[in-house]
């Protein structure tokens, strides 16, 4: 009978391990979905009423709060991270001194050096790899193409590859950086605030990504799929840095 219940949490963590290709087979289908409907085009011209978007671009105060803002808050986040990572590292050398020099340790945020390994690669890793997709893709923002007073034919994602066009709006890569965030969720420290945290990255990212639609820069499409994405890559990740507690 144990070593029954043993081969059933065993094989549960085994598929638990593979959820980020079924995350990636989602994102796709979602891509090639509004790829070939005209959802994209008609979500955007709700925000798009007489030759003008709702929202112009580089407008204050909404550029700080949802656009330089929230990618300030990342580095710093990114930096804290390595600091606290690095005194992680140097903790067992100054094992030794007294308890009024580890004070400042205080400030640490609770997770294992591992825990936060991947948290710093998850927030460095999904911007990057969204925005190295950009420059392969080669897709229209809605604000270049005829339909919305620019200069750009509406191409499918292929027929963008092929022609090679300048452009490079897909997925949407400032987006990306709230959800990349999604790492927070696949942390064991925090496993039981996991569907919290998914939910407040989710309202994060959307709201950065709904900004950048607001004044053309991104279809819908767009974010949907960086959102699929970050959480394939997060997912992804993290069956490689928690296999062995996961198994245990």
């Amino acid at each position: 009978m144990v070593n029954g219940v043993n081969e059933c949490g065993t094989l549960k963590a085994y598929s638990a391990n593979w959820v980020w290709l079924k995350l990636l087979c989602l994102t796709i289908i979602a891509a090639l979905t509004f790829e070939h409907s005209a959802l994209d085009v008609r979500i955007s011209e709700l925000f798009y009423l007489n030759g003008h978007w709702l929202l112009e671009k580089g407008a204050q105060p909404y550029a700080f709060i949802f656009y330089d803002g929230p990618k300030a808050l990342l580095i710093v986040l990114a930096i804290y991270l390595l600091i606290v990572l690095i005194i992680r590292y140097k903790q067992p050398v100054d094992a030794n001194l007294s308890l009024n020099t580890v004070k400042p340790h205080r400030l640490m945020i609770p997770l294992s050096a591992r825990e936060i390994c991947y948290l710093l690669t998850i927030i460095i890793l999904v911007p990057t790899s969204i925005a190295l997709l950009k420059g392969v893709t080669h897709v229209s923002c809605p604000n270049h193409l005829t339909l919305f007073g620019g200069e750009l034919p509406y191409l499918n994602l292929w027929q963008n590859m092929v022609a090679n066009t300048p452009a490079k709006c897909f997925p949407a890569a400032h987006a990306s950086a709230g959800f990349s965030l999604y790492g927070l969720a696949f942390l064991p420290t925090l496993h039981k605030y996991c569907y919290r945290i998914c939910a407040a990255v989710t309202v994060l990212g959307w709201t950065m990504g709904l900004y950048k639609m607001l004044f053309g820069d991104h279809f819908f499409s767009h974010t949907l799929v960086s959102m699929l994405l970050s959480l394939t890559i997060a997912c992804a990740l993290a069956s490689v840095f928690f296999k062995r507690s996961t198994m245990h």
